[in-house]
């Protein structure tokens, strides 16, 4: 009897168990969120900071929700990244569907927030979100990310809560393998600049591989 389980619902030990999922350590796997990264505009670096003080007025009212973090905090930045341009293509509301190599257990979900070409997937923490631990939303993340229909390129997460944003790397060659950042904070000024700039090297990086 196949067991089906929602991506929400999936843990890193099934992820691992079932889809023999490895994470790695190494800081060489994962180089995107720190070398190579583009310099910012003095323009840039104001529109950042306007998105800070958005998060702050409204976030000291109440808790923001899924949606406000969307609207208020990731659509601007995404935009700054340049994702809303040519030559990238966002898909909303995609339905996955993962199936172990035994075919017993399969992973159902559906993304409400962005897949850009299939390459870069980004996660929103449900409502409250900015109340809750950013790393919750990692084992959704990876079951999406293991959907990838191109496996021999890396595919690239994002994890976000309004205040803190993770990055994430998964590569399938042979046996799937991730590596994660640390949690960069929006109350820091140069943590968001960074955030910025991992996002446009994302972009050069789906830009370079989009014809293989």
């Amino acid at each position: 009897m196949v067991k089906t389980i929602q991506a929400r619902d999936i843990s890193l030990y099934e992820l691992e168990e079932k889809f023999g999922l490895q994470v790695i350590k190494d800081t060489e796997f994962l180089t995107e969120w720190t070398e190579n990264l583009p310099t910012l505009t003095d323009g840039e670096k104001q529109a950042i900071a306007r998105v800070q003080s958005n998060y702050f007025n409204l976030n000291k009212r109440r808790p923001m929700s899924e949606e406000a973090v969307k609207m208020v905090v990731l659509s601007p930045l995404l935009d700054l990244a340049g994702f809303y341009q040519p030559p990238f293509e966002i898909e909303t509301e995609t339905s996955i569907e993962i199936s172990a190599e035994d075919e017993d257990f399969v992973v159902k979900g559906n993304i409400d927030v962005l897949v850009i070409q299939k390459r870069f997937w980004v996660l929103v923490i449900e409502s409250k979100s900015s109340k809750l631990d950013v790393m919750v939303a990692l084992p959704q993340a990876l079951a999406y990310m293991l959907d990838n229909p191109n496996t021999a390129q890396p595919t690239f997460g994002l994890l976000v809560n309004g205040r803190e944003f993770v990055f994430v790397k998964l590569i399938q060659q042979e046996q799937p393998k991730y590596a994660r950042s640390y949690a960069l904070s929006i109350e820091r000024d140069s943590e968001l600049y960074q955030v910025v700039s991992i996002l446009k090297r994302i972009g050069e990086l789906i830009i370079a591989r989009s014809g293989d």
